[in-house]
């Protein structure tokens, strides 16, 4: 006699977790799966870099349906289609494997992760061949704030090992912190302002601090995009309830 079983699949709203926790937190849920096992997560942005994130990790098993998109509600599904065995590693914090990616998506998912990267951690980039549009976007954008190892290099297989160097004492104290405002009394549109027209305001060297009540990270994906010169975004307090973000221009 057959049996109705509903399907009970996990729903967890991610946007409450700082952008590197998000990842690692949604990477364990897709490794502990079983096959056909699914659970939904909702973001406050497009969490395409984590589809390529998993992809690289795992390979060709990852189910990925967008049950709602825009704004800060995006809603998806995740399922594991195949058994697998995932990589491990301990030499580096993730990998992205270009040849299981988009090449339009190239550029805006590898900034996206590394943005994401703590200090002193590594990002291991995999390609085909030399991925030179992102090595000289790096040297251009990170200049002495990264290194680029070449790991390995064969034919249809190029490894390089990307670290985010830590922040030396001299870099440090070169940077002067010329703003310091709370935004949390001021509607969304007009916090939206006031960072960007104090960080359009800042000089090489110059930086600011502002306070929020939720993670600001939404301003650091457009900051990102936009902005011709080196940044940094630092959390000096990472919530539950209070935020605070040191921006400058390095």
């Amino acid at each position: 006699m057959a049996t109705n079983k509903t399907e009970q699949i996990q729903e967890l709203d991610v946007r409450v977790l700082i952008p590197i926790e998000r990842h690692k937190t949604l990477l364990q849920m897709f490794k502990d799966l079983s096959v056909g096992g699914s659970f939904i997560f909702i973001n406050d942005h497009d969490p395409l870099p984590l589809y390529y994130e998993m992809r690289s990790i795992h390979g060709d098993v990852v189910g990925w349906e967008y049950l709602q998109r825009g704004g800060v509600n995006w809603k998806v599904k995740v399922t594991r289609n195949e058994a697998s065995q995932g990589r491990e590693f301990t030499d580096i914090s993730t990998l992205m494997d270009l040849r299981k990616m988009d090449p339009k998506d190239w550029m805006r998912v590898i900034f996206h992760r590394y943005g994401m990267t703590p200090t002193g951690e590594t990002m291991e980039i995999i390609a085909a061949q030399e991925p030179t549009e992102i090595h000289d976007f790096f040297n251009k954008k990170f200049a002495e704030r990264h290194t680029w190892t070449v790991k390995k290099n064969e034919p249809g297989e190029y490894v390089a090992h990307v670290t985010k160097k830590e922040v030396g004492d001299d870099d440090e104290d070169a940077i002067v912190v010329v703003k310091e405002f709370d935004v949390r009394p001021y509607p969304p549109a007009e916090r939206h302002d006031m960072v960007f027209n104090s960080y359009d305001e800042l000089r090489p060297g110059e930086a600011f601090i502002f306070y929020n009540d939720h993670d600001p990270k939404p301003l650091y994906y457009q900051i990102e995009a936009e902005s011709p010169v080196p940044f940094t975004w630092e959390y000096l307090i990472s919530g539950p309830e209070e935020w605070k973000v040191k921006v400058a221009k390095t």
